[in-house]
């Protein structure tokens, strides 16, 4: 089984990756920096692993990134869309080209990434598509609104995206996390006590769920936080 993980470098996207590894997926990890995915790729045990280094906010990755993965691990079953980029300020602040690389980070990669997985996803026995979206999808939060928005955007295209795909067999899911305990979410909210945030393992812990369950019942998005534990929708 192949998974492809961007944002695979850090944080959250990286505790899913060592995860999947965990699970003996091989793992094509999708970040910026090399040096960062190869400290991945030397926790990630007995897989194999391919390296991708990609700036998601140039269009073009997306083919490129599915296309390297298909060509090197010999197919695609698994596609976790984890990257993202912080914004903070009031709106009336915010210019031009910050809106568009936090949106060409935030929902057009995911957006295309997925486009460019069709085909591959749907040679897989057991393919799945999981966003990682955020609780601000969902909320308005002062100071975060282009994140907000582009997350709202990325939820909006995850639901089209599963009804769409339903009739190839692709399960696809979307966990919408609060704060949890990464460097973006340090810089975004230095007040908060890091002790009160979720860890990224747990975030890892809710994708080995969704990609082990054997069941029937079907959960189209997981929202977490902190004090409230776990909701369905």
């Amino acid at each position: 089984m192949v998974a492809l993980v961007t944002g695979a470098s850090r944080g959250i996207g990286k505790a899913i990756a060592l995860e999947l590894a965990s699970l003996g997926y091989d793992l094509a990890l999708v970040g910026r920096d090399d040096s960062s995915l190869a400290e991945t790729e030397a926790l990630a045990g007995n897989v194999r692993v391919c390296r991708i280094v990609a700036d998601l906010s140039q269009a073009a990755s997306a083919d490129l990134i599915v296309q390297k993965t298909v060509e090197t691990l010999g197919g695609l079953d698994l596609l976790v869309n984890c990257a993202g980029v912080p914004q903070k300020g009031p709106f009336t602040e915010v210019t031009p080209d910050e809106w568009d690389r936090v949106f060409a980070i935030n929902a057009r990669a995911p957006f295309f990434i997925c486009k460019a997985a069709l085909e591959p996803l749907k040679k897989s026995s057991k393919p799945i598509v999981i966003n990682i979206s955020s609780v601000v999808g969902f909320k308005g939060y002062i100071h975060q609104s282009v994140y907000s928005s582009s997350k709202h955007a990325l939820a909006g295209f995850t639901k089209v995206f599963a009804k769409e795909v339903q009739s190839f067999g692709i399960r696809v899911h979307m966990i919408s996390p609060g704060g949890v305990a990464t460097e973006m979410v340090r810089k975004m909210r230095p007040d908060i006590d890091p002790s009160e945030l979720i860890q990224p393992e747990e975030i890892a812990e809710i994708v080995r769920f969704l990609v082990t369950r054997k069941g029937t019942g079907t959960i189209d998005q997981f929202y977490i936080r902190r004090y409230s534990g776990l909701a369905f929708d």
